[in-house]
């Protein structure tokens, strides 16, 4: 969203740091073989311009296309959207259709969704149980290991059935209750991928949470620009005003791996911009009373909340029928927010998972698919909810996507636009986007710039 010019001096008012937040960390000693917590070493990344053209240009779209999205792992689905034999997702990447299939031996399979016939795809996107995959054009029939079952009328083939006997198939595996699938028939194993990110994702016990949301809404923007939004808190102050009564938006630490990236935002206490107040503030209000706090009984300093919401989750945990054991204190408040390379956004907290993917459109760069997977830790012995109905917004829905994720979206059809001018070279970065930046060193490392 465009801002008005008027607003100029508020927003520079809400930019100003007046003063520095005493942020405590979490002894990595008390939980072991918990969520590694040391910062990376600082990297040299440089200050070069990130040229407009990786967010425009067809060609550079073709390079991600042929270097990254047909070579590396891609997330999928949840292992229990697919619990029974026959149980499917069909998820779309680009121009590629994927099928990932549970087997009989309860394994799970990825195939390209494409009939070997004439090339129809047999699945819609979406989730789908079927005993075997049958092409809606010739009634070609696969099942669901991918072997052939029938191709009517064979005898009419001299040349037999194809010799592939069935659907072309792709690697896939499962990580943190997660299903991904690699383009990449000769791809290195998923944990060899992930590297330093295998044993930070473990310790929250996501097999714990159940999905609670399944939307994909059509974005005017390039996949990377989706990706940018979540990877920064430079623009909170002035997008997300309401989060400054909520969260630290400068004191971040930023960590830089191989490929991934994350950062640890704390949640709990109030931003370094904002005058610190006599009343808890609502969003501060409502993270006690979440936790199962009564606000009115809090007598503690406001930046005091963090800390007490930590100590009260910590001592009630088996009452409320949660196991918090693996995590460090701090992640009872805090947003660990993570960029698996290239395109999953996890938001991850002790009681719940928002995860993100950011897809490219199959032929254009000025859009993409934002996927919003949202999961909830269910307390032990409460009922599980049934999965939720996948959501699919097209361009131009007035759906809200939730408050933040709306702020998010407003700015990014306006930069999406603006990278188009005669007048805009590229990304000019500070030290809060190293994320983008490292983003971007990792795309030039794969695509060979």
């Amino acid at each position: 969203m465009v801002g008005s010019p008027n607003a100029y001096n508020s927003d520079r008012k809400r930019m100003e740091r007046i003063r520095k937040n005493q942020i405590s960390r979490s002894d990595p000693n008390k939980v072991p073989h918990g969520t590694p917590l040391d910062k990376t070493p600082d990297l040299d990344l440089g200050t070069n311009i990130i040229p407009k053209e990786r967010y425009t240009s067809s060609d550079f779209m073709e390079k991600e296309w042929d270097e990254i999205w047909t070579k590396v792992w891609l997330l999928g689905c949840r292992e229990d959207q697919i619990p029974e034999h026959g149980d499917f997702i069909c998820t779309n990447i680009g121009r590629e259709s994927v099928l990932l299939v549970r087997q009989k031996n309860g394994q799970i399979k990825a195939f390209h969704n494409v009939c070997m016939h004439r090339g129809n795809r047999l699945a819609d996107e979406g989730l789908w149980s079927a005993t075997s995959f049958v092409c809606g054009y010739h009634g070609w029939e696969y099942d669901s290991d991918g072997a052939f079952v029938d191709i009517p009328d064979l005898e009419t083939f001299p040349q037999g059935k194809p010799p592939c006997n069935g659907l072309s198939e792709l690697p896939c595996e499962t990580w943190a209750s997660f299903v991904w699938f690699s383009l990449n028939t000769e791809v290195e194993p998923l944990k060899d991928y992930l590297g330093e990110l295998v044993g930070h994702f473990e310790p929250y016990h996501f097999e714990r949470m159940a999905m609670t949301r399944w939307v994909t809404a059509e974005w005017n923007c390039n996949w990377k620009a989706g990706v940018d939004a979540f990877a920064e808190a430079y623009h909170t102050s002035i997008t997300h005003p309401q989060l400054l009564w909520y969260q630290e938006d400068f004191d971040v630490q930023i960590d830089l791996y191989d490929r991934h990236s994350r950062y640890l935002i704390p949640f709990g206490l109030l931003s370094p911009r904002v005058e610190s107040v006599g009343e808890i503030p609502p969003p501060l209000k409502y993270l006690l009373t979440s936790a199962g706090m009564d606000p009115a009984s809090y007598e503690g300093p406001i930046n005091g909340i963090r800390e007490a919401v930590q100590q009260y989750k910590r001592s009630t945990q088996e009452e409320q029928g949660k196991d918090f054991s693996d995590l460090h204190d701090e992640q009872l408040t805090d947003d660990y927010n993570y960029l698996v390379f290239p395109n999953v956004t996890t938001n991850m907290h002790s009681d719940d998972l928002m995860l993100f993917r950011h897809r490219p459109h199959p032929i254009d760069p000025n859009k993409m698919l934002f996927d919003i997977w949202m999961f909830e830790l269910i307390p032990e012995g409460e009922e599980w909810p049934e999965l939720p109905q996948y959501d699919f917004r097209p361009e131009g829905s007035t759906r809200s996507l939730g408050l933040v994720i709306d702020q998010d979206a407003s700015n990014l059809a306006s930069v999406q636009a603006g990278m188009q001018s005669a007048g805009y070279p590229g990304l000019w970065l500070s030290d809060q986007e190293l994320r983008l930046r490292h983003f971007h060193k990792t795309i030039s490392e794969y695509v060979g710039e």
